[in-house]
């Protein structure tokens, strides 16, 4: 089987474990950066080319696509889905997992457990939020943020109301509130 790593990083020890392991399976692997593919989009005749040469043939992707070029990186992967190519992690539940409300949206639908959570646009909605979640402590996490950035405990109203009003600035945000 040939094997597409889609990585920008070739040197991380996890893309290279991928790349060991299917090695050591007797497949064929290659890392590829996603950021030097570009996509040719016509009727019936999808396909990818890498480095400006049109990309050969592949069995399978396994996508390991950064949040910073998450855009592309899935618009990549639908591509290789458009080919036919089976892909490990398709660019749907790429892009579902990439969006905090979505994903937990998702999750509820299936009805995996999770604390209350609450999604506020506007500061007003706060204290009423918080008082119909049972009131503090709550947990205020951004939309958008990787491996813990901008997720803050609460342990007050007062606290979630300062936390909000300065990462909101002039402009309004939206954030999630979660028990």
């Amino acid at each position: 089987m040939k094997i597409a790593i889609l990585s920008r990083g070739p040197k991380l020890y996890s893309t290279r474990r991928l790349k060991e392991a299917a090695i050591a399976r007797g497949h064929q692997a290659k890392v590829l950066n996603t950021l030097s593919f570009s996509i040719e989009v016509e009727q019936g005749q999808p396909s990818l080319y890498y480095k400006n040469r049109k990309l050969s043939d592949y069995d399978a992707v396994i996508p390991r696509i950064g949040a910073s070029v998450t855009f592309f990186g899935t618009a990549v992967i639908r591509q290789f889905e458009q080919m036919g190519v089976f892909c490990v992690n398709p660019s749907h539940a790429i892009s579902v997992s990439r969006d905090k409300l979505r994903a937990l949206q998702v999750l509820s639908r299936h009805r995996v457990g999770m604390p209350k959570t609450l999604f506020v646009r506007h500061s007003s909605e706060i204290l009423p939020g918080i008082e119909r979640m049972g009131g503090p402590p709550v947990v205020v996490k951004l939309l958008e943020g990787t491996q813990g950035i901008g997720v803050i405990l609460a342990e007050s109203t007062s606290v979630a109301e300062a936390i909000i009003e300065t990462l909101s600035g002039p402009a309004k945000l939206s954030v999630l509130l979660q028990k």
